[in-house]
């Protein structure tokens, strides 16, 4: 028995197709979710025919959004993005920064872009500045800056810095304001600053 399954498209589904598009997807995921769902239907000749207007339009739609999405990545580039956090005196947050709260944060600010344009390769945990990828399609990247601040001021004893391995575990380190080298270190691009998550 065949694993995959020709279906016609009769709804955009995002990294699939557009409407109209006939594609072969596994057997599970259209039983499971596409057809379900009426996003997708098995291919005719008549049903083909009776979705071209909607394929135009879609096509023109997609025509627009890589228009809109090219204007838009010459400008994120370089973006400095600060998001204000709660966390303890080793600079630890209370949760942590995601994809969510970042594509959240970009949108309010101009540059709408969804979660999964925002490559993390972990979810933030601490007081820092990050350089983070986005990447809007195949071609369309940028590269912003964030600044996650605390939102007091830190009481390190002794100053003790802070460094912190891939994992985001505390090592040790510090300047002698109680925060981690590079934090706050002047950067090109728009600068963009965001409260604490109860203001957002």
């Amino acid at each position: 028995m065949s694993k995959t399954i020709k279906l016609l498209l009769t709804e955009n589904v995002d990294s699939l197709g557009i409407v109209g598009d006939v594609v072969t997807v596994r057997m599970g995921y259209a039983r499971n979710y596409l057809i379900p769902r009426e996003m997708a239907m098995m291919p005719s000749d008549e049903a083909i025919a009776e979705l071209a207007g909607k394929r135009a339009q879609a096509e023109k739609e997609m025509l627009a959004l890589r228009a809109n999405r090219e204007q838009m990545i010459d400008k994120l580039d370089g973006v400095q993005l600060t998001l204000v956090r709660s966390c303890n005196d080793a600079g630890h947050l209370y949760g942590s920064v995601t994809q969510q709260d970042i594509a959240e944060a970009l949108t309010n600010a101009g540059y709408p872009v969804t979660p999964r344009s925002v490559r993390l390769p972990h979810a933030i945990k601490r007081i820092d500045a990050f350089d983070i990828h986005i990447r809007l399609d195949q071609d369309l990247e940028a590269d912003i800056k964030l600044e996650v601040v605390p939102d007091r001021e830190l009481h390190l004893e002794e100053r003790v810095e802070m460094e912190f391995d891939k994992e985001g575990e505390l090592i040790v380190k510090s300047d002698r304001k109680g925060r981690p080298e590079g934090a706050g270190a002047e950067q090109q691009g728009p600068k963009i600053n965001v409260p604490a998550e109860a203001d957002i």
